[in-house]
């Protein structure tokens, strides 16, 4: 068994989609980055690659490559899905908290899970999709982005 943890921030900007555990949810704002910005997804990634130490996202798929400009992180997800398969690691569970003020993310929880565990072809009960606000403290409080963090836990074939 191996178990990592990831870590991820992006700004909250006007004129962007915000999208989290591959659902775009309606708001006003959305995350700024070179793919999709999705949060949620990218703790997740790099918690994957964290218990295999296969590095991180950064790595994998560099903000200065444009063939990810824009890119769908459910897309990213998969294929760490099949990094992973291919070293021998099979994902046993995961684990996600997204820290934001607003939007309320309730509604879409478990059209998240969804999406994550097809995206990495596991059961939805293995898939875990936490929100919480930080009461107006720091910079998730006062709206100007938003944080996840993620724990992964994996198995070798």
């Amino acid at each position: 068994m191996r178990i990592g943890q990831g870590y991820d921030v992006h700004r909250l900007v006007e004129g962007r989609a915000l999208i989290l555990g591959g659902v775009n949810i309606p708001w006003e704002k959305g995350l700024l980055g070179h793919s999709d910005a999705d949060v949620l997804t990218h703790a997740l990634m790099d918690a994957l690659l964290g218990a295999a130490a296969l590095g991180d996202i950064g790595k994998l798929f560099p903000d200065s490559d444009p063939a990810y400009a824009g890119a769908d992180s459910l897309e990213l997800l998969r294929s760490v899905t099949a990094l992973l398969e291919k070293n021998g690691y099979g994902i046993v569970n995961v684990d996600v908290t997204v820290v934001a003020q607003r939007p309320k993310l309730a509604p879409y929880r478990e059209e998240m899970r969804r999406r994550l565990a097809e995206a990495m072809g596991l059961e939805r009960g293995r898939v875990s999709v936490k929100a919480t606000t930080e009461e107006g403290l720091g910079f998730t409080g006062s709206g100007q982005g938003i944080s996840a963090m993620a724990v992964a836990l994996l198995d070798e074939k």
